[in-house]
């Protein structure tokens, strides 16, 4: 057995793990590759919002704040100093709201809808770039459409191996159930989905320390709610810790609820011990789910909403950008703490063939 196999990666054997993230967003999947030990190289994104709230983020990266499917691949990697081959890992998740749950009840509304066929620029990245690994993330419902089976079949093609699972968020650390598509691919090593978590983190473990909004100096975690007064008087009727609105008589709850037996988890709050719902873009609204404080009387703010994304604390977003467009980037980020446990799983392959290459017989 050679010396080195019975000790961690030694330093000077490290090398510079280059990714590429496409359809970048406010900056969650970078934010995963960094904890994960990636170097990003460059990142793509054409929302003007969601570029600024990248750029106060990942200053050092190089984005391209142009539509995708108007991008050389080649020039990006040739600015990137790095040749078809290259580059470690090409990461991503094609807007999805095409595929969401909601909207594919309907078939028709997914075929129809022109994001769903951003999967073919991914392709087309791919194809030129020829990265060592990949991986994309996407809801669930993207396994079963046809775009999505025929890339990976060209990507067999080019002689990667893949795995693709759905899987929770909250078994990597997320506090928060969340459902994904996760595919990793390989052309050096049989890729293979990280290892959970022993112990999910709790709403509870989330906010731990984060004081007050009326006595923060986040600006974030202090944005103002406007609720008329009915409203208010619901929402203080709620149980404490889980209640559901379910728990009220018929006279308290809103005339809209007495006319819906759907989407019960309106105006719920979130229990301390638990993870969070799926932290969405109606997050800062009691009527889109289960966003309710466990214990106060309004919903979450929006720096509780990042931190249940699994962002880290100091993360930052311009708050002139509006409550609805902040809360649109949390909501359709992908939670750090996902990412770097996907993304270390390919570091560790590749640094392990980095090592093997570079040790003698």
């Amino acid at each position: 057995m050679n010396e080195s196999s019975n000790h961690k990666i030694r330093p000077e054997r490290r090398r510079r793990l280059t990714a590429v993230d496409l359809f970048s967003g406010c900056g969650g999947l970078s934010c995963g590759l960094a904890q994960a030990g990636f170097s990003v190289v460059a990142a793509i994104e054409i929302d003007l919002k969601a570029q600024a709230t990248y750029k106060l983020n990942h200053p050092v990266v190089k984005l391209y704040g142009e539509d995708i499917r108007k991008l050389d691949p080649l020039a990006v990697m040739k600015s990137a100093g790095l040749q078809p081959g290259m580059l470690d890992l090409l990461a991503g998740c094609p807007p999805c709201q095409g595929f969401s749950r909601l909207r594919t009840r309907n078939r028709a509304t997914s075929v129809a809808d022109d994001r769903n066929n951003l999967i073919r620029d991914f392709l087309r990245f791919a194809r030129a770039t020829l990265p060592k690994t990949i991986m994309l993330e996407n809801v669930p419902a993207l396994e079963r459409d046809r775009r999505f089976t025929g890339m990976r079949n060209e990507l067999r093609k080019l002689g990667y191996r893949i795995v693709v699972h759905i899987l929770d968020a909250a078994d990597y650390g997320v506090p928060q159930r969340r459902k994904r598509l996760i595919m990793l691919a390989s052309r050096v090593h049989q890729p293979e989905i990280a290892r959970t978590t022993e112990n999910r983190v709790t709403v509870r473990q989330a906010l731990k320390g984060l004081g007050a909004p009326s006595r923060t100096k986040d600006k974030l975690h202090s944005i103002p709610e406007n609720r008329s007064a009915e409203v208010r008087a619901l929402i203080a009727c709620i149980p404490k810790n889980g209640g559901s609105r379910s728990a009220l008589g018929s006279e308290y709850q809103l005339n809209c609820h007495k006319r819906s037996n759907g989407f019960r988890d309106v105006y719920g709050r979130m229990s301390w011990d638990d993870v969070a719902p799926t932290i969405t873009s109606g997050c800062h609204n009691p009527s889109k789910g289960r966003f309710l404080h466990p214990s106060y009387n309004r919903t979450i703010t929006l720096r509780e909403a990042a931190l249940l994304q699994g962002f880290p604390k100091d993360y930052k977003f311009e708050v002139s950008h509006g409550k609805e467009a902040i809360a649109l980037m949390i909501g359709n980020a992908l939670p750090p703490p996902f990412i770097a446990a996907h993304a270390g799983s390919l570091r560790d392959a590749l640094l392990a063939g980095s090592i093997a290459l570079a040790t003698p017989e």
